[in-house]
């Protein structure tokens, strides 16, 4: 596995998602969360993630009590799995885990707070959850704890190419329930300061009925390498997607690297709707993929669609594994495989 590279012009550097990584964290439901309805079917799709990991990667595992989820493991699996007991309101390890950076080769584990998208949901219990795993020595010992208790900020929210560039959305960081003291350069600012970012990309247009995290980036649009970016594309002019994905689309266009060269775009397709019991159209997306050491893990919605979006992401990550999960139980609570978890690069565990 190779090293991670320090970008020689900055002492602060953002990994990509596919950079090597040293694990995997999942926060674990329980029947006390919102997954109380289907909790044991929901259960067995963290499960199956799980597996995914383990034998690959350091799985991390914040739970309420260890002793429910060991019995769906072998003992050689748990001898990979680390497991830390920790209160939690819900189970979006993407929105409340760390974000991880090396200054001058130093890790830094950044502690955003987090208010339930918005204040949307109860998150006080999960908002500690990144101080609380540092505290129990989940990091390395080099690691340093940055605390940012004046600025709201959800890994869904932003993607980095690892390369100079941050891509996100104004629906999300613009919106005054995040951080409604500040401006968008101010905004900016803070990203470019925790990041060493050189540039940010805002997207203005682009959502899906059903999210209610106030359009995250990544279920619209992914880094899958320096210069390429897969999106959400919607073919059907009466879906009422469409016109919003095409506007993102024509920016997703005109974007420029620093060096000022257009981005590689691959589009992915959209599923047929899929709804819940009462008729709710959930926001399902093949842009809610995990990028793994040797995987890539991409969300299936018993659809047609599954395929080609299965073929579509192997042809783009050539070096990895592409395997499909099942997530329908998982966009019943309106997010998908990403949202749940959130990877740890190299040199940042115990």
């Amino acid at each position: 596995m190779r090293e991670i590279e320090l970008p020689d012009k900055a002492g602060m550097y953002f990994p990509p998602e596919w950079a090597p990584q040293d694990g995997i964290m999942l926060t674990w439901p329980h029947e006390k969360t919102d997954w109380a309805e289907n909790w044991e079917e929901v259960e067995i799709t963290y499960t199956e993630i799980a597996k995914k990991v383990v034998g690959k990667e350091k799985l991390v595992v914040v739970c309420r009590e260890s002793a429910t989820i060991k019995p769906h493991f072998t003992s050689k699996e748990i001898s990979t799995i680390r497991f830390y007991e920790i209160p939690c309101n819900d189970t979006w390890a993407r929105d409340h885990g760390p974000l991880c950076t090396l200054r001058n080769g130093i890790p830094v584990i950044h502690d955003f707070q987090f208010n339930g998208w918005g204040e949307k949901f109860e998150a006080s219990l999960d908002n500690l959850i990144t101080a609380e795993l540092y505290q129990q020595g989940a990091f390395s010992r080099e690691a340093e704890l940055k605390s940012h208790p004046s600025f709201v900020l959800e890994g869904g929210s932003i993607e980095t190419n690892g390369y100079g560039t941050i891509l996100t959305t104004s629906r999300c960081l613009l919106h005054p329930n995040r951080n409604p003291h500040l401006t968008k350069k101010e905004i900016e600012e803070e990203l470019v300061q925790f990041s060493g970012t050189e540039q940010v990309l805002w997207l203005d247009h682009g959502f899906l009925e059903g999210d209610d995290t106030d359009s995250h980036i990544d279920t619209l649009a992914r880094f899958c390498d320096k210069n390429t970016i897969c999106y959400v594309k919607c073919q059907d002019p009466k879906d009422i997607h469409y016109e919003e994905l095409r506007k993102m689309e024509t920016e997703l266009k005109n974007f420029r690297t620093p060096e000022g060269t257009p981005f590689h775009l691959v589009p992915l397709p959209m599923p047929e709707p899929v709804y819940n019991d009462e008729g709710r159209r959930l926001p399902a997306t093949y842009a809610n993929f995990l990028i793994m050491n040797g995987s890539l893990l991409v969300p299936q919605y018993n659809q047609p669609t599954d395929w080609e979006a299965l073929e579509i992401l192997g042809e783009i990550f050539r070096d990895r594994q592409t395997i499909g999960i099942n997530c329908l139980p998982l966009i019943k609570q309106n997010g998908s495989l990403h949202c749940i978890t959130m990877q740890i690069p190299q040199g940042f565990l115990r």
